[in-house]
C-alpha cells in the first residue's frame, strides 16, 4: 500500500482499500480465529475456550505484526489459537481440521463478499455510493482470499504449519515451532520485498477469478 501511495498518491481507491484492510483486521480475523477455536472445542479440546479465544472480540485475536502485514501487503495473520492435540481422539486429524477451519472461513467470507457484489449490481442504480460499496466488496473479497492462501503456507505460526503435523514427525515439528517468531520475521521481509508476494498473488488471483466465473461476474 505504501508503494501505491508513492506511485499514485492518496485517492479514493486507496482509502477504500485501507478501510477494507481495517475491516479485515477487526472483523474478518476474529471470525478466522473463532473458527479455529470452535472446531477445536467441538473436537474435544477446551484449551481455546479456557484461554478466552472462543470469542469474536478482535482484541483477543489481533497480532501486531500480522496486522501490520495486512495493512502494508494485504497478507497477514492473527495470534494463533492455543490447541492441545492430546485432547483430540485422533491427534493429527483433529489438528488438521482445526487448522483448515480458519482459511475455509476466509474463503467463505470472500465468496459472500462477491455474492453481495453480484446483488449490488442488480439492485442499486449507478451512483458514487454504489462505486464505493463495489470497491469495498472487491477489496474485502480479495483480502479474504489472500489471507486464506497466505495462512496455508507451511510456516509457523500459520495454519499451514499445523497441517504439517499430518506429514512431519512430532520431534521435527516441535523443533521448527521453537523458532516461529524468527521465521515469521523473515517471512515479513520476504513479503515487503515482493519475493514471496508474487507467487501468493498469482494463486490468490486464480481463486478470485474462479469465484467471479462461478458467480457470472465479469472481471
Amino acid at each position: 500500500m505504501i508503494t501505491d501511495i508513492i506511485r499514485d498518491g492518496f485517492n479514493l481507491d486507496l482509502l477504500i482499500k485501507f478501510l477494507a484492510r481495517i475491516f479485515v483486521i477487526f472483523c474478518v480475523l476474529p471470525i478466522h480465529e473463532y473458527a479455529h477455536a470452535l472446531v477445536a472445542t467441538k473436537l474435544g479440546d477446551q484449551t481455546a475456550r479456557l484461554s478466552g479465544r472462543l470469542t469474536l472480540n478482535p482484541l483477543a485475536h489481533i497480532d501486531p505484526i500480522g496486522a501490520l502485514m495486512i495493512l502494508l501487503a494485504g497478507f497477514g495473520y492473527a495470534k494463533p489459537v492455543p490447541v492441545n492435540i492430546r485432547n483430540f481422539k485422533d491427534r493429527k486429524v483433529g489438528m488438521a481440521l482445526t487448522a483448515i477451519a480458519g482459511p475455509i472461513s476466509n474463503l467463505i467470507m470472500g465468496f459472500l463478499s462477491l455474492v453481495l457484489l453480484r446483488l449490488l449490481m442488480f439492485v442499486m442504480p449507478e451512483s458514487t455510493v454504489k462505486e464505493v460499496i463495489y470497491l469495498f466488496l472487491i477489496f474485502s473479497a480479495g483480502i479474504n482470499i489472500n489471507l486464506a492462501v497466505f495462512n496455508l503456507l507451511p510456516i509457523p505460526p500459520l495454519d499451514g504449519s499445523r497441517l504439517a503435523t499430518l506429514f512431519l514427525p512430532d520431534r521435527i515439528y516441535y523443533k521448527i515451532m521453537q523458532y516461529e517468531r524468527y521465521i515469521i520475521l523473515v517471512v515479513l521481509v520476504l513479503m515487503l520485498t515482493g519475493v514471496l508476494t508474487t507467487p501468493l498473488v498469482i494463486i490468490s488471483n486464480f481463486i478470485f477469478d474462479l469465484m467471479l466465473l462461478i458467480l457470472g461476474i465479469k472481471p
